[in-house]
């Protein structure tokens, strides 16, 4: 029996991240539901996934200069680097906030 499609190839999305075939085998596996990336705008979950994965340990690219899977992931919910989705979730959460108090 093949290991689940999220760990493998078949589940992973060449530009980043599952694709749905993955995170379907990922959900029947562990009852987890993932959803797709929010590749725009302010949201907080994007808000969440970009200051959590800009603070991962590792490269962004290998040892022949090809982008790693953090460095795709990062690409496929709309950030350039690890700076860069650092820099765009500090921003984000200070806008949500200020949107959140406004509408109080």
């Amino acid at each position: 029996m093949p290991s689940p499609a999220w760990t493998r190839k078949a589940g992973k999305n060449p530009k980043g991240g599952l694709n749905a075939k993955g995170r379907a085998s990922y959900k029947a596996q562990t009852g987890g539901t993932l959803k797709a990336p929010v590749k725009s705008g302010d949201n907080p979950r994007r808000a969440s996934f970009l200051a959590r994965m800009g603070n991962m340990p590792g490269p962004e690219r290998d040892s022949k200069g090809r982008p790693t899977r953090l460095l795709l992931s990062l690409r496929a919910w709309g950030a350039s680097s690890k700076a860069d989705a650092r820099r765009k979730a500090k921003a984000m959460s200070i806008r949500l906030k200020n949107k959140k108090k406004k509408g109080k």
